[in-house]
């Protein structure tokens, strides 16, 4: 009797199951065909208005013109890094990547709407003029930049080498709007420089992330070695005003640095925009110590590269917190040869932070500062006194490398520059108590 009652409770729970999963999978149908419907509706209303552009607008329009409108209408409800490609802004897009286009040479971004330089790119106009990160680009032109879009803003701000473009900037430490007239000039950015600071310490800069950046990383460390007797004590990698570039050079230049391990990963809707970039074991440089430097204008690609090797405590970050870009853009050809640069999914460091609107922020916090030596101050020493004695003659200087004038005004690499000279003393100290 017992086996039978619970037979019974046994059946009914099926039956209310199979019942509740019917009823679910109606609702679910019910869901679909109602969402159909009223995206069906929202198009309804969407070729009315555009039929009556056509028929009843005040002058005749473009067709195309009025597509191209209402796509850059989506995108800019999106986020600032999504955006509409015409044929000629997307053949210029696979040109910037190659490294060599018609410009002023700046990274921009919409910051709180309003257009931002990102970082000006080393040896080009905007640069030399002195143009600087975070700076507010107010009018292009007789133009105001306000609800202006990126791609835009790029089209006004490019030209033909030799002609000129008067831009109007505000910044933090202006007390009223600037006009910067720039010449525009065939922008090559040349992605890696390399030097020696002082004997076996490097420096390597990235100034962004192009089609050949991991090969040329290659060659300069190889450069950087053999001009120290094929060895280096310590490296600077300086990403400072590096606005980003190619994920798959950011990630083959953190491999580099890294013997194993995740270096980033990426998450979004779609299942292949859930990647993930590890390490590879072979070809890596040898354990030096490392100190990356940023700053607000490292974005992007650099904050993977400065995420990847924080991360993996293989490097020191030293500097001011970076920019925060922290999203993916694929980019779609469509039909006409146009494109589509869509934001479809957010960077992760290893360790699973986010870098977007974050940025990275350094293990040592150190703001940018003007650097003066006081080298004309001479103090009164033992050598001054009347009839001092003299003692043995000092050994010669033999070192081969001495800082330049240039890199001893950049506080922040005398700083970086420190910290791996005072690694390598501190590991040769008995630190037993005597």
């Amino acid at each position: 009797m017992i086996f039978r009652r619970r037979s019974v409770i046994v059946l009914l729970l099926a039956a209310l199951f199979v019942t509740g999963l019917a009823s679910t999978g109606k609702f679910y149908r019910l869901a679909i065909a109602e969402a159909r419907t009223s995206a069906y509706q929202e198009l309804d209303l969407f070729t009315d208005v555009l039929a009556l552009i056509r028929q009843s607008y005040v002058e005749e329009v473009p067709f195309k013109d009025l597509i191209y409108g209402a796509i850059n209408g989506m995108l800019a409800s999106l986020d600032p890094h999504s955006a509409f490609l015409p044929p000629d802004m997307y053949q210029e897009m696979k040109t910037d990547t190659r490294g060599e286009f018609g410009g002023l040479g700046i990274e921009i971004s919409l910051r709180d709407g309003i257009l931002t330089v990102v970082a000006p790119i080393e040896d080009t106009p905007a640069h030399r003029i002195g143009l600087e990160a975070g700076d507010q680009i107010l009018k292009i032109e007789d133009r105001f930049t306000k609800d202006m879009g990126i791609m835009d803003a790029v089209k006004l701000m490019r030209g033909k080498p030799g002609t000129k473009v008067t831009i109007t900037i505000m910044r933090e430490t202006f007390d009223k709007p600037r006009e910067f007239t720039i010449t525009r000039e065939i922008i090559k950015v040349r992605s890696i420089r390399a030097h020696i600071l002082e004997d076996g310490f490097g420096y390597l800069r990235i100034a962004q992330f192009q089609e050949r950046t991991t090969a040329d990383l290659h060659k300069a460390l190889e450069q950087l070695r053999k001009d120290n007797q094929g060895n280096l004590s310590g490296l600077v990698l300086d990403l400072r005003n590096n606005p980003g570039g190619l994920l798959d050079q950011a990630v083959d230049v953190a491999d580099a640095f890294l013997a194993e391990g995740l270096i980033v990963y990426t998450e979004g809707r779609e299942k292949a925009s859930q990647l993930r970039f590890a390490a590879k074991k072979s070809g890596k440089e040898p354990d030096y110590p490392i100190v990356v430097l940023i700053n607000g204008g490292s974005a992007s690609a650099s904050e993977i590269v400065a995420g990847a090797l924080q991360d993996h405590n293989r490097a020191v970050v030293l500097g001011v917190p970076s920019f925060g870009k922290g999203s993916v853009q694929t980019i779609v050809p469509l039909g006409d040869d146009s494109g589509l640069r869509l934001t479809t999914a957010l960077y992760y460091t290893p360790n699973g932070i986010s870098i977007q609107a974050r940025g990275i922020t350094p293990d040592i916090l150190v703001h940018p500062l003007g650097v003066k030596e006081a080298l004309d101050a001479e103090d009164f020493r033992e050598k001054d006194l009347d009839k001092h004695v003299n003692g043995p003659e000092p050994e010669d200087d033999e070192r081969r490398f001495q800082l330049g004038e240039q890199d001893r005004q950049d506080y922040q690499l005398m700083r970086a520059l420190d910290l791996l000279k005072g690694w390598q003393l501190l590991k040769k100290l008995d630190l037993t108590a005597a």
